[in-house]
């Protein structure tokens, strides 16, 4: 039998008291709502920004160049994973202990110690683009004469040689009100220039130079916050600390090559995929299918905040053996994101034609079917978006990097066997069974360690949720 009105309006007041009650018995939650609101202003306001700048650049580009806007532009981000040891996990997993602990000659070592290795592996990530450039003109763009906008367009790991553990120190420290306001600097120069390149009928030259000024500006802003905040903590010489003052460097070394590895699968199954499509199919392809990506990720970007703000929430419980407020903890925030993922999705399965039409144009209508597929894996992947940091929190960052690989390993595979001759569907089909497999691993095996630490530690009070 379905609901009466009577029952609807109950069952209602009965979720609202609860997400009353939640907020009332949980100041973490508070907290982290409270960190949340400052990069979800942030976040609509670029959401806003985004969706105007890309409305125009596809435009202003047509599907051809709007594909290979998104070829050039990933093409430097992938490289720039490639290179990448994601120091801001490892500064979030380590850092707020020391800080804790008082450890401040410990801390300013660590932070000194990834932003020499982040720095150092960046300068080499824009080495090796600058050499590939040629070759990645030919094979992703089908154009040598573009070899030049690959390397323009690759400033953007100059600067970020530091954003990484910048970011990592901006999410210990809690600094999240002023990364929301560089975040919004950044999109509002971006899209400033994008309107003027618009109004001016420039090309695609323009267009790069707008995401590379907002780029640079998103780089640099996390490393003023970082230094500020810790001149601010532990004072201003922390930058002197010897690295002798490192302890655990196996511990350390372990948890960055497994987070590197994860960032290689990561870049080649997950952040790439404009390269894959434009690898098997053409930059046309490509800019249906960064449309199809884009619409997606617009739509589910409220929910970004929650990754940066929950995973030293996650890590602290898992240090504490705190497994009650943790599994409650993990609860609430999924509420939160199933609920507007479930929304947004239903949104765009209605209206997703009309919102092709209205970002992009007639042109882009292809990009529905895709649009529609990507949904799944990225509905999923959002709603569950604490699945890797749980597993980070508890260490295991080398069965992240295998799950990754064996479900990325899949995806690859299948795509020289599909998509040439299944077009990008195939490809959409793939990546969204990607996020299905890889999560779904993820989650049974964070449910796992979970359960090991409950019967490991059955002493431990579950304690509550004052912290």
């Amino acid at each position: 039998m379905g609901l009466t009105g009577g029952d609807r309006v109950n069952f209602l007041k009965r979720f609202f008291q609860d997400v009353v009650h939640w907020f009332r018995e949980s100041p973490r939650l508070r907290r982290i709502f409270r960190d949340n609101s400052y990069l979800f202003s942030s976040n609509v306001l670029n959401m806003g920004l985004g969706i105007i700048q890309s409305s125009l650049s596809a435009s202003l580009l047509g599907v051809y160049q709007f594909g290979l806007l998104g070829i050039i532009t990933d093409s430097a981000s992938t490289i720039n994973n490639l290179f990448s040891f994601r120091m801001g996990e490892l500064i979030v997993k380590y850092l707020g202990d020391h800080l804790e602990d008082q450890e401040h000659e410990t801390a300013g070592a660590l932070v000194k110690a990834a932003a020499m290795i982040e720095s150092s592996f960046a300068i080499l990530a824009f080495v090796f683009l600058y050499f590939a450039s040629p070759l990645l003109s030919r094979l992703l763009a089908k154009d040598a004469s573009l070899q030049p906008l690959f390397v323009f367009y690759g400033l953007i790991i100059l600067s970020n040689l530091f954003y990484e553990t910048a970011y990592g120190v901006v999410q210990v420290l809690g600094r999240f009100r002023g990364h929301a306001i560089v975040n919004s600097i950044q999109s509002v120069v971006t899209a400033v220039l994008i309107v003027i390149a618009f109004v001016t009928h420039g090309g695609l030259e323009m267009v790069l130079l707008a995401y590379l000024v907002g780029k640079i500006i998103l780089g640099l802003g996390p490393v003023y916050l970082a230094i500020d905040g810790l001149n601010k903590r532990i004072g201003s010489g922390w930058w002197k600390a010897s690295l002798r003052n490192l302890p655990h460097w196996k511990e350390l070394l372990h948890f960055g090559l497994g987070s590197n590895f994860s960032a290689t699968v990561n870049m080649i199954v997950r952040d790439s995929e404009l390269l894959w499509v434009s690898f098997f199919l053409s930059p046309a392809e490509a800019g249906y299918y960064k449309v199809a990506m884009a619409i997606n990720r617009y739509l589910l970007l409220p929910i970004n905040p929650f990754i940066q703000t929950t995973y030293p929430e996650i890590n602290r419980h898992v240090k504490n053996q705190e497994w009650q407020p943790l599994r409650k903890f993990l609860r609430r925030i999924t509420t939160f994101s199933g609920a507007w993922t479930g929304a947004a999705a239903i949104g765009l399965a209605l209206f997703g034609r009309w919102v092709i039409l209205l970002y992009a144009g007639e042109e882009f209508l292809p990009a529905y079917g895709a649009m529609l597929i990507l949904l799944v894996g990225y509905g999923l992947a959002n709603t569950f978006f604490w699945n890797r940091s749980l597993l980070l929190s508890f260490g295991d960052s080398l069965y992240a990097f295998l799950t990754m690989l064996f479900a990325g390993g899949i995806k690859i595979i299948g795509a020289f066997f599909l998509v040439p001759s299944y077009g990008y569907l195939a490809e959409a089909w793939l990546f969204a069974s990607f996020f299905v497999v890889s999560v779904a691993l993820n989650l049974l095996r964070g449910r796992q360690r979970i359960r090991r630490g409950e019967i490991a530690f059955p002493s431990v009070p579950s304690g509550s949720e004052t912290g």
